[in-house]
């Protein structure tokens, strides 16, 4: 015969916990709004001037030898353009599996979130006509530059390398930020603190390397940030209860 179980031994059985999806507040997406275009002014700008990227790619260049001591680093390479990447990749990939197991539908979004980011800065970089630095004819390439939004010369070399792609491997921690936001938000934003140090810094080992001016990796945080906060603003309208 089944056993029928009293009022008191269903509340002493195990449940499955699942973590919807949750909205931000509006006053999030306006101050989000604001700070994005504040940074497109300024990153815009810095772009425009190349004054602070060629004054920084400067300090790893080899005029007498017309080229970069560390293009072909193993140790930077190893560290910062394959171990720093992968390591990135892994934490997307274990909050995305433990995400699905445990029915936590914020862990899996952030997870999706952050493959988004490095999704959107490889597609513009992937018609970007603006050649690395390795490339351009002022440092021993013989590619062209030319600003941001400027006519395109007939020299532009290769392209391809706009914005940083490499620097939105590390960028796209931030996306752990929609996981976490309510209920810790300490910890959402440091991951936010987080994944912009580390885009920072695996950005400027490609400068260090003549892969990127250091604004390229400046525009692939602006993008992966961008990206993440329009899809989960659309994503949380559509499926997130209050």
């Amino acid at each position: 015969m089944a056993h029928i179980f009293s009022p008191s031994e269903l509340s002493k059985l195990p449940t499955t916990k699942t973590k919807q999806l949750y909205r931000l507040p509006t006053r999030f997406y306006g101050y989000q709004l604001f700070v994005l275009i504040i940074f497109a002014v300024l990153f815009t700008w810095l772009s425009r001037d190349e004054t602070l990227d060629r004054w920084i790619t400067g300090f790893w260049y080899d005029a007498a030898a017309q080229r970069f001591p560390l293009q072909q680093n193993p140790l930077l390479d190893l560290l910062n353009h394959r171990l720093a990447k992968y390591v990135a990749i892994a934490m997307a990939a274990v909050a995305l599996i433990y995400g699905a197991c445990k029915r936590n539908a914020r862990l899996v979004t952030a997870a999706l979130l952050m493959g988004l980011g490095t999704l959107v800065v490889g597609a513009l970089k992937s018609i970007s006509h603006h050649s690395c630095p390795w490339d351009l004819v002022e440092y021993g390439g013989k590619a062209v530059s030319y600003p941001l939004f400027s006519a395109v010369p007939a020299a532009s070399g290769p392209g391809r390398c706009f914005p940083g792609g490499h620097a939105s491997s590390g960028f796209m921690v931030m996306g752990l930020f929609f996981a976490f936001w309510r209920e810790r938000p300490r910890l959402a934003w440091s991951f936010v603190v987080l994944g912009a140090i580390a885009g920072l810094a695996m950005g400027y080992g490609q400068v260090m390397r003549g892969a990127h001016f250091f604004s390229h990796n400046l525009w692939a945080g602006w993008w992966v940030w961008f990206s993440q906060v329009v899809v989960y603003g659309l994503v949380s309208t559509w499926f997130a209860k209050e």
